[in-house]
């Protein structure tokens, strides 16, 4: 005699029968934060600066200067920049033409077109991609350098407290 999978082996209900049926037409619910970008749409002109503190994507045009030092600007296909960018990553599928400092990486797809100099710690440039300008591939140890140092400083006031209490 088969026995259902809502029962174990010695007859006693399962404390959650849903967990062991594999049919089960519940699926586990997995909640994951939405990330947070705004888009430049392909019939937008921007002159002037940009700076926030979430990711971009860009499909319009833009002149002037991009700073969002700690998030991923997106240049898209149809996407024309005339700016120089300062971006924690940078992934270019459009037309750049101007600067880009990343802190991380810079992705340069094989539709993509640079035309000015680069500072970053990792480059990809796909095959078919155009870069015309510098590439100054930058050490991580200046970046853990900076962290120690903001530690440090952070760490001096409290000991500075502590010797004032006593």
């Amino acid at each position: 005699m088969l026995q259902s999978s809502e029962y174990s082996y010695n007859g006693k209900s399962n404390s959650n029968p849903q967990a062991s049926n594999p049919n089960n037409p519940n699926p586990v619910k997995t909640v994951s934060a939405p990330i947070e970008q705004a888009t430049i749409g392909r019939s937008l002109v921007i002159k002037g600066e940009i700076t926030g503190t979430e990711a971009l994507y860009i499909d319009g045009r833009i002149e002037g200067k991009i700073v969002l030092t700690d998030n991923r600007v997106t240049i898209g296909r149809n996407g024309t920049v005339q700016a120089d960018i300062s971006a924690r990553d940078v992934v270019v599928m459009g037309k750049v033409t101007g600067n880009i400092e990343c802190t991380d990486r810079v992705d340069i797809r094989n539709e993509g077109v640079v035309n000015g100099n680069i500072a970053t710690v990792r480059i990809s440039v796909e095959d078919g991609a155009v870069l015309k300008g510098g590439i100054e591939v930058k050490s991580n140890e200046r970046k853990h350098q900076n962290q120690q140092q903001q530690t440090k400083a952070a760490e001096q006031p409290k000991s500075l407290a502590a010797t004032a209490s006593a």
